[in-house]
């Protein structure tokens, strides 16, 4: 009776063994592909950026900025000067422009800021608050001996703007907004997965990510050399440091400048995405920022948040106007 028992305890011990050793093998081969699949994917990225890095172009100049280069190019000759301002994340800001530049640089001097982590910039450790972020602006224009132009910027550049307009009044003749962030527009208190962001940027899984998403100017007119440094830019800074600096402190800037309007007496022209707007009220929203300005003027235009890739020349054309009518 005991020798049954014992033969039985065996059985159903190697009964269960069998499953658990074949689910532990199954694991192992699992977790062994995974890393020699990341360590592809790393070394492949690797590779790539060394590569890239040699064949980014340079364009604009440098200018000495808190002690590092700070990257601004310089377009146009015309009497009156407009600075451009990037939207964030935007790779490169002067290559972005190209198409909106081509419009205005006919008549005006066109002064592209690549802030710090932007384009050909250095990065930088200091904190990536608008107070920072606007400071360093208006140093690289004093470097520049830039003392009065209108100030054009796309998306985020609406919430440094603010800042910016009241800080330095005697230097902005008109604020121009490219579908530009508004202080009080809905979803800017999230808390954003940094560190999954910085891992997918050194683990090479962004440059699959977007390899695998394919070609983000697609169907755009840049020719595609200018393409193909936009591509390389934007794997070079995407997801860095001073990027991801930023989007930490998004939130805080968003609600500092809640207590910011524009002034009264600063010609005021906002361009919005008038289709498929990325908040409900957007329109609304942007006519609240107007309705008080001497010179306020609001312009929905079918696109996406980058009007200015494919409504160039529309904004060339109603700004245009716009600052003749209040001359």
């Amino acid at each position: 009776m005991e020798i049954k028992e014992e033969l039985l305890n065996k059985r159903t011990s190697r009964g269960w063994n069998k499953p658990i050793v074949i689910l532990l093998r199954t694991i192992g081969i699992l977790a062994a592909v995974i890393v020699l699949f990341l360590a592809i994917v790393f070394t492949v990225d690797v590779i790539s950026s060394k590569s890239e890095q040699r064949k980014i172009e340079s364009y604009g100049q440098l200018v000495t900025v808190d002690g590092k280069q700070m990257n601004v190019l310089i377009e146009g000759e015309g009497e009156e000067t407009i600075v451009l301002l990037p939207g964030y994340g935007t790779a490169s800001p002067a290559l972005d422009f190209k198409l909106l530049i081509e419009e205005l640089s006919p008549f005006y001097k066109i002064v592209v800021i690549e802030p710090f982590g932007y384009g050909l910039s250095d990065g930088t450790e200091k904190e990536r608050t608008t107070d920072h972020i606007v400071s360093e602006i208006h140093e690289a224009l004093q470097q520049l001996n830039m003392e009065q132009y209108i100030l054009m910027g796309h998306s985020i550049a609406g919430i440094y703007g603010l800042d910016y307009v009241h800080k330095y009044p005697n230097e902005v003749r008109a604020f121009v907004g490219i579908d530009t962030s508004v202080p009080t527009q809905p979803g800017m208190d999230v808390t954003f997965p940094l560190k999954t962001f910085s891992f997918l940027k050194h683990s090479g899984l962004l440059r699959l990510m977007m390899n695998v998403s394919g070609d983000a100017y697609d169907g755009l007119p840049f020719h595609d050399q200018t393409k193909e440094q936009m591509r390389m830019i934007s794997l070079k800074n995407a997801y860095e440091a001073t990027i991801l600096n930023e989007l930490k402190h998004l939130s805080t800037n968003f609600k500092e400048a809640q207590s910011l309007t524009f002034p009264k007496d600063l010609p005021l022209l906002l361009f919005i995405q008038g289709n498929n707007p990325p908040v409900e009220g957007w329109l609304p929203l942007h006519e609240e920022q107007i309705k008080d300005a001497v010179h306020g003027k609001v312009i929905p235009l079918d696109g996406g948040h980058y009007l200015h890739h494919t409504q160039s020349k529309e904004i060339a054309k109603q700004f245009r106007a716009f600052m003749n009518e209040i001359k």
